[in-house]
């Protein structure tokens, strides 16, 4: 596989907090459907004004509520934004690490595309099942927004039958100020997954975009990577409720077919978390 060279690219380490996990063959679904989920983490501040005006404490009670929701759901995989590795405005104390050690999503990659100042902060993948061939991007500054990115694996998922189909799984996080931006952030996501497209693509995250909007990034990177979302242009699915938009997405391969979808409206954050079930169409 052709590996993505430059400044801004890294391969962040994979890591398995489960030893059985590690060392043993991936487990098998216990449905038939591969189950996702995207959320934007907002530092784990829940729906609150800024994460700086909480306790440690505080942020670790939002955290367990996020873990509660992801316990009921059970997603195979999931894609965070905005989620922190030991931060100074946010518990100084990883988020992902500690979501994988309370929900057994044992395996977990990450990339922090913004550091320095005591933050330390970015996108990342939760897994039920093994990660492998991580990479990130962290895109090229667009000030005054702090810096934004992606990071993509290969997830081995394990259906039902105990076959293994592997799917690229990418959680990213685009500007949310200006349109050019995200389209120059949109156009670089899609040079690294034009080499991966040798297997099934799951897209999610915080496209801080809809798509019906003006040269819309969302339908530019489903119609260039031939992927589809639930309903896209359905003026009654809101992710965002501060603003009432659809901001969050799930974008899946034509390899994938969708059997249920729901915007989870827990208020863990002030996004909603977005969940997909994908079978493997077959006729596809």
């Amino acid at each position: 596989m052709a590996k993505r060279s430059g400044p801004r690219a890294t391969e962040p380490p994979v890591i398995c907090l489960d030893e059985v996990a590690r060392s043993s063959p991936p487990p098998k679904s216990a449905r038939r459907a591969l189950r996702v989920l995207t959320l934007n983490l907002a530092h784990g501040r829940a729906d609150g004004w800024h994460q700086a005006f909480l306790s440690r404490s505080a942020i670790r009670a939002n955290l367990d509520a996020v873990a509660s929701v992801l316990k009921r759901e059970a997603p195979d995989a999931v894609a965070l934004q905005e989620a922190d590795a030991p931060s100074m405005w946010s518990g100084r104390f990883d988020h992902v690490a500690y979501l994988a050690e309370t929900t057994r999503l044992s395996w977990f990659t990450r990339c922090d595309h913004v550091q320095g100042l005591g933050l330390k902060y970015g996108t990342a993948l939760l897994a039920r099942h093994r990660l492998r061939e991580p990479l990130a991007v962290t895109f090229a500054p667009t000030p005054p927004t702090l810096s934004k990115g992606f990071v993509v694996a290969t997830l081995e998922w394990t259906d039902h039958e105990r076959t293994v189909r592997p799917i690229t799984a990418v959680s990213v996080h685009l500007d949310f100020a200006r349109g050019a931006a995200r389209r120059k952030q949109v156009r670089e996501l899609l040079a690294v997954l034009e080499e991966r497209r040798s297997m099934p693509l799951v897209v999610m995250g915080d496209f801080n975009a809809a798509w019906t909007d003006d040269a819309s990034v969302v339908r530019l990177l489903a119609e260039k990577l031939g992927l589809d979302a639930f309903k896209p242009d359905a003026p009654d699915i809101v992710t965002f409720p501060f603003v009432g938009r659809r901001l969050d997405w799930i974008l899946a391969s034509r390899e994938l077919r969708v059997v249920d979808f729901r915007v989870l409206t827990d208020v863990v954050s002030d996004h909603y978390a977005v969940l997909c079930d994908l079978e493997w169409n077959e006729g596809g």
